[in-house]
């Protein structure tokens, strides 16, 4: 079974195509090489019960990344993100790469992707790049959610929906033993509605599989989005009937295209009978309220390169698992600042205003 699994992600990997990765943006046709720098600093305060927490509060560099995308071909492009605020050694920085994977698009309905992607779950709140989640639920938190693999997509014609099929290592893999994920991916838009759905089976232990329904819901009116995210989660069918799941729920209202207002809760519930290590543990049931306010400074110009963050939570109920990032009474407020640069076109303007003024001297 075990060479069986490795000769199919190999067959995968060579003649698979992958679909639209979640937390992508840079791309754009016929763009050989893009190169975007981005950055979030933020001054945070964490206390559990009134008591700040003096390790995990101060001035802090929340993400530093590089972004690489573009085109060999006009059939084969090629992505990578690379996170650099937590690099320490060469493992390390292997370690912190997001994603590096190249994409075959033979033609507008199909794409071929392998190298280390991001693993294909559903739902708003995971599909969110990390520098724009200000906290989040525990599930969240804890997810090893890059990992190597590859995947085939087909889109329609009309581009409304995707569909991904995608093997990989699974989140829970520990690096001495090999375990696999097989995750099939619906991506769709439909009017005030979009969706991102997902049915995962990640191995955990040989023979084992944790699985996931995960239904991620998304309704736009104007300036007005709501996102809602179902997660049901269970190593065997009766763990299914809604005895561990997740639930996130977020509302954003865009003002006069400078100022965004949101509030967002998220809860997440584990019975008893489901194994422990495995990101949440038994007996977990906590949840997370919250709400903050964003400032684009060049907002009225459609640009979100630069913003402005204030944003507070504040966690009720028990979370058995000691390692985990959302206690009982914890709360967490954070001011920040994020900003992003296209490097190559930042290098192109540049270029093109000293030619510009030379030959406005001639």
């Amino acid at each position: 079974m075990k060479k069986f699994t490795k000769i199919l992600c190999f067959v995968v990997a060579m003649f698979s195509l992958s679909a639209v990765s979640a937390q992508q943006g840079y791309e754009k046709n016929n763009e050989i090489f893009r190169l975007g720098v981005e950055a979030r600093f933020d001054y945070l305060n964490e206390a559990v019960s009134g008591v700040q927490n003096d390790a995990a509060s101060g001035f802090k560099v929340r993400y530093l990344n590089i972004r690489m995308d573009g085109q060999i071909t006009p059939k084969f492009t090629y992505s990578w993100r690379q996170r650099f605020n937590k690099v320490n050694s060469a493992a390390d920085f292997v370690n912190n790469t997001d994603w590096l994977h190249l994409t075959y698009r033979p033609n507008q309905n199909w794409a071929i992707s392998a190298g280390k992607q991001v693993v294909m779950i559903g739902g708003w709140e995971y599909d969110r790049a990390p520098m724009d989640v200000y906290y989040c639920s525990e599930y969240w938190n804890n997810v090893n959610c890059f990992q190597l693999g590859a995947s085939v997509a087909f889109t329609t014609n009309e581009g409304n929906d995707t569909l991904t099929f995608q093997v990989c290592q699974s989140p829970y893999d520990s690096g001495i033993t090999d375990y696999y994920a097989y995750n099939l991916y619906w991506m769709g838009s439909h009017g005030f509605y979009s969706a991102l759905h997902s049915v995962n089976f990640s191995q955990y232990a040989p023979g084992k599989y944790d699985a996931y329904v995960v239904l991620g819901n998304q309704f736009t009116f104007d300036d007005l989005r709501i996102q809602l995210d179902l997660m049901n989660r269970g190593t065997s069918a009766s763990e299914l009937l809604f005895d561990n799941f997740s639930i996130m729920g977020e509302i954003d209202y865009l003002i006069a295209d400078r100022v965004n207002i949101f509030a967002k809760v998220t809860h997440d519930h584990v019975g008893y009978n489901y194994d422990n290590n495995m990101y949440l543990w038994r007996g977990t049931d906590i949840t997370r309220v919250g709400g903050g306010v964003e400032y684009y400074p060049m907002g009225a110009k459609g640009n979100r390169d630069v913003r402005l963050h204030a944003a507070y939570v504040y966690n009720m109920g028990n979370n058995t698992n000691p390692g985990g990032t959302a206690v009982n009474e914890g709360s967490f407020f954070t001011v920040g600042l994020t900003w992003k640069i296209d490097v190559i076109e930042g290098i192109t303007s540049l270029i093109d205003k000293r030619q510009a003024n030379r030959a406005s001297k001639m």
